[in-house]
Order: structure tokens, then C-alpha cells, then sequence
């Protein structure tokens, strides 16, 4: 067991790193082809309700554990609440939920590893509106090269994370964070200045409900639960980090804001690119590699430096994004066994890079050799990112709000909620937060497993 925890630096620290991992490709890859499939504004408008509504209590609560409890997600129940084999249970499940998302999650920064070199190389500039599609999909069917950029991606990533807390995480979150939002603010400026580009924008300002189905409500819920991380062990990890003297609240509700603010700015990049360039919205996990591509071929025709120029930073962008996700997962099983097994950091951050990046090929290879190999109709990537957001996530964030309402001493909650009495603002709303977290989060996480399971 560690003695001495690692916390982060301070106030902004916690934002930045909590937004790091909630923004990420949870924002910026998932959100716009969701919107896309989903019902387009009306999708958005439930999304958005569901992540203050529901995840944001639920996102408070895995902090507040992992706060008190000062271990890992593995160990940060059973520390509580010693004895208790379902906690255990669950310690167990936070650690493998991360590894499994993780595994898939570095094969899309993979991609956009790829599509940046592609930009630097000014690749861009010569494609049409029908070669996106081609290229990309061709591309993640080949056997080798997506594997390459896969390890090189996660390698990356568990470099950063080898570098501990506040030299690694910390320092990445608080340089790239703000730089994400300003380079997708440029892209947006040009998507919607592109012909036909107010179709994508009205198809996301005018919600039509009619779109919405009890299916659309439970996905709406599940993209809340994955932007912000949750059920993941990553805001139950970070929340060990997080000093005494910070507030959990405020930063909690900074990072939704985030969240929220850079997945609707990810959807306005993305989506007027999709109908100026006549293509589907619902073209799933493969979209801003289709669209993106699309804005710079059309961008070049006229401005060919400024085009390779704006490829390179957004692509830049996602792969950044796609780290700060991935950073957090990785960091989940590194403080596990550091914990658990004594590791060193660096030996830790070897396991997990072995663990993640084979299951990972694995997940690679499914649109290409393994493609045959079929679950429900998915291959092993889409059947793990469903399996993961639909399920895996819903069960531990039902674990985790029955903890908190239940087995946790309502003092204890109370104490970090409001740090010891000292947050005023946090005093005054603690018992709506702990009525709801206690008898309405377990009924509206129970609800949206339901809906999944039986559609």
C-alpha cells in the first residue's frame, strides 16, 4: 500500500485534468456521430439534461470516494466499507472497465494519429467529397498500419502518464485543455462558412422531438455517462488526488460545463462539414474522419496553405483529446498496482500499455481479418464500445450511487461534499444532493440499463 498519496497541484489542476478526461474523445469523436444517429437538437437537448440532472450528482459521488477513501477505485469501496464482498466486486469491475474501453479508444487515436501525419503530409488538398469514405475505410481494414499508429498512440499516452501526477497529467491537462477549445473554435468558423453548411447548423439548433424514441432517451443518458467518465474508476482515481481544501461541487460542475461546451463546439465543427459535403449524419464511429477531410479538400481548392495548415491543428487537436482520455484510463490501472502489487510507476504504466494495447490489436484487426468474427451483429470493437456505454458504465455507476446513499456514513459523505463545513454554498444543497443520490439516481441509472437492455 502507497503511504503517501500524490495529489494535484491546486484548484485548476483538478478542472483540468477532471475536463481532460471527460472532454476527450467522449466529446470530440463520440458525441458528434451520436447526434448524428440520435435525432440531431432534440438529442442534444436531452443529453444535456441528463448530465446535470442525473451525472452530475453521480460524478460528485465517485469523487467524493475516491476523495475519502484516498486509494484506488480497486480498493476505495472495500476501504470504506470493509467485508463486503459486493464492493470488492465492484472494485474489481472499475478496473476492468477502464482497460476494456481503453483498448478501443487508443485504436481511434490511432486514426487521428494517422490523419495528422496525413495533413503534415498536405494529403487533404487533393481528396474529393466520395474519397473520404474510401480512404478511411480502407485504411482501418489494413492489417498493419492501424496497429502501428495504435502502439504509437498508446505510447504516447503512457509516457505522459509515467511522468506521475503533477509533471504528467496535471501539466499535459492544463496546456492542451485550453489549446483544444481554440482550435476547434478556428475549424468551426470555416465549417460553417462552407455551401449548404446551414442544413448541419439548423440540425442542431431545431430539435424535433419526433425524433426522439425510448432508444434515443437511453443513448442520450449513456453518451452523459461516458463524456463525463463515469463508471470508468477514472474520477474515483482523480478524486484520490484531490486536496482536502478543494471543493468537489465546483469542480464537478466545472468540468460538466466543459464537457458540455466542447461537445456542442465539436458538433458544430463537425456536423455543417457532413451536410455541406451531402453526406449521411448517422455515419457512425468513422465520421470526423469522413467529414473533417471534406472541409480541408474544399478549403484547399482556394487556399491550399491555410488548408494544411488548419488540417494539421485540428487533427493535432483530436489526438490530443484522444490522449487526455486515455491518459485517465491508463492512470485507473497504474494506481491499482502500484497499490495492490507494490509496483514502481514505470512498471505499472509497462503492464498496462501490454494489457491495453493487445486487447487493442485485437479490436484493430475487427475491421479488417476479424471482420467475420460477429456478436449481436457487431464486430469486437463496436461490441465492446456498446457493451462498455450501455452496460458496463450504467452497472458500476448504480454500484457507485447505492455506495455513496447507502453504505457510506451519511457524515462522511457530508463531510467531503461540503469539506468539513466550511463550504457554504455546498452546506445549503447537501440534502438535495444526498435525497437524490439515495432514492432517485438509483431508479434513473436502473431505468436507463432497463431501456438498453431490453432495445
Amino acid at each position: 500500500m502507497e503511504n503517501k498519496r500524490e495529489n494535484f497541484g491546486g484548484r485548476i489542476a483538478v478542472v483540468a485534468a477532471l475536463a481532460g478526461s471527460a472532454i476527450g474523445l467522449g466529446s470530440i469523436w463520440r458525441f458528434p456521430y451520436m447526434v448524428g444517429e440520435y435525432g440531431g437538437a432534440a438529442f442534444a437537448v436531452v443529453y444535456i439534461l441528463a448530465t446535470f440532472i442525473i451525472s452530475l450528482p453521480v460524478f460528485i459521488s465517485e469523487a467524493v470516494i475516491g476523495r475519502r477513501a484516498r486509494a484506488s477505485s480497486f480498493s476505495a469501496m472495500s476501504k470504506l466499507r470493509p467485508g463486503h464482498s459486493l464492493w470488492k466486486a465492484a472494485g474489481v469491475l472499475s478496473v476492468a472497465i477502464p482497460l476494456l474501453i481503453n483498448s478501443y479508444y487508443c485504436v481511434i487515436g490511432g486514426w487521428s494519429l494517422e490523419y495528422l501525419f496525413k495533413s503534415l503530409g498536405g494529403e487533404f488538398i487533393f481528396y474529393s467529397d466520395a474519397d473520404t469514405a474510401v480512404i478511411f475505410n480502407k485504411f482501418i481494414s489494413s492489417p498493419f498500419l492501424p496497429l502501428l499508429m495504435h502502439l504509437l498512440f498508446m505510447a504516447a499516452c503512457t509516457f505522459v502518464v509515467a511522468r506521475g501526477i503533477q509533471f504528467g497529467i496535471e501539466m499535459f491537462s492544463k496546456i492542451t485543455i485550453p489549446a483544444l477549445f481554440v482550435l476547434v473554435l478556428v475549424v468551426i468558423i470555416y465549417s460553417i462558412s462552407l455551401p449548404g453548411a446551414e442544413k448541419g447548423v439548423e440540425y442542431l439548433v431545431k430539435p424535433d422531438f419526433s425524433q426522439i424514441t425510448p432508444r434515443s432517451i437511453a443513448y442520450a443518458m449513456g453518451q452523459s455517462f461516458y463524456s463525463l467518465s463515469l463508471g470508468m474508476g477514472a474520477v474515483i482515481t482523480y478524486g484520490s488526488y484531490i486536496k482536502k481544501e478543494e471543493s468537489i461541487p465546483s469542480a464537478g460542475i466545472w468540468t460538466a460545463i466543459s464537457t458540455l461546451f466542447f461537445a456542442v463546439l465539436a458538433a458544430f465543427a463537425v456536423m455543417p462539414a457532413v451536410f455541406a459535403g451531402g453526406m449521411q449524419p448517422g455515419a457512425g464511429p468513422g465520421l470526423i474522419f469522413q467529414s473533417i477531410p471534406y472541409v480541408f479538400s474544399k478549403m484547399g481548392m482556394e487556399h491550399p496553405t491555410l488548408s494544411a495548415i488548419i488540417s494539421i491543428v485540428f487533427f493535432l487537436a483530436v489526438v490530443v483529446a484522444a490522449m487526455t482520455s486515455c491518459i485517465s484510463l491508463i492512470e485507473v490501472g497504474v494506481s491499482f498496482l502500484k497499490e495492490k502489487f507494490s509496483m514502481g510507476r514505470i512498471r505499472a504504466c509497462l503492464v498496462v500499455f501490454l494489457l491495453c494495447g493487445s486487447l487493442g490489436v485485437i479490436c484493430s484487426l475487427s475491421f479488417g481479418p476479424l471482420s467475420s468474427f460477429v456478436i449481436r451483429g457487431k464486430i469486437i470493437f463496436e461490441m465492446l464500445d456498446w457493451l462498455t456505454s450501455n452496460i458496463l458504465l450504467l452497472v458500476m455507476s448504480l454500484l457507485t450511487v447505492l455506495f455513496v446513499g447507502f453504505a457510506m456514513k451519511r457524515e462522511d459523505v457530508y463531510d467531503e461534499f461540503t469539506n468539513g463545513g466550511t463550504k457554504k454554498n455546498s452546506v445549503r444543497i447537501f440534502k438535495g444532493f444526498y435525497f437524490f443520490i439515495k432514492w432517485i439516481a438509483p431508479v434513473a441509472v436502473l431505468t436507463i440499463f432497463i431501456t438498453n437492455f431490453i432495445l
